[in-house]
């Protein structure tokens, strides 16, 4: 039982909140990004994340916005439609800074535009994280293919930089509404795709 606990766990690997231990939802429910994935991507944008708005779609744990939050962004937004992942991703919060976070429980899809209607009203440019279930999961199917119409429909006025992270074996459309494909890292199964405003 011991180390079942200990599997399912994950630190916080620098800034504020270094070292602390974040909890993971069961496997069954949500799928934690690989530490690979994470250094990577937290290389690539480490300054620019600076006292900046991220939103984390389909977040989980939270692992990947409280890194973010640790590095000095300055309010995160979670979004998570799986019970128990929300439980444990509120718990994860407190271990950190809440007055930096909110949580929109329920279906990404429906409130993304209440997180867009948000951004707009404090006129601010978000870095959107955004990591679906893979399609192999039962009843995900169609995951991909809603998730490249949420990009798609996103307004510039809210988005400073758009990342996918995927299943290796997905090719992102080049172009996304007024978006276009900047670049994509590979890490075995999973891929990050870096979008930007054409």
């Amino acid at each position: 039982m011991k180390n079942n606990t200990k599997r399912l766990t994950k630190k916080i690997i620098a800034g504020k909140f270094k070292g602390k231990l974040l909890k993971l939802p069961s496997k069954t429910t949500t799928r934690s990004s690989k530490a690979i994935v994470l250094e990577s991507f937290f290389n690539t944008l480490q300054f620019a994340i600076v006292d900046a708005t991220f939103v984390e779609v389909f977040a989980g744990s939270g692992s990947i916005g409280l890194e973010a939050l640790s590095r000095g962004a300055s309010e995160i937004i979670f979004m998570e439609k799986d019970r128990e992942a929300l439980k444990t991703l509120k718990a994860n919060i407190a271990l950190t800074d809440p007055k930096a976070c909110s949580v929109l429980g329920g279906d990404s899809f429906s409130n993304i535009q209440a997180v867009v209607a948000r951004l707009k009203k404090q006129k601010k440019k978000a870095y959107f994280y955004i990591d679906p279930p893979f399609s192999i999961r039962e009843g995900m199917e169609d995951i991909y293919e809603k998730t490249m119409q949420l990009i798609a429909n996103l307004p510039v006025e809210v988005v400073e930089h758009i990342i996918i992270e995927h299943m290796s074996g997905l090719k992102i459309p080049e172009n996304l509404g007024v978006y276009s494909v900047k670049k994509t890292k590979k890490f075995g199964n999973t891929s990050l795709t870096y979008l930007e405003e054409v």
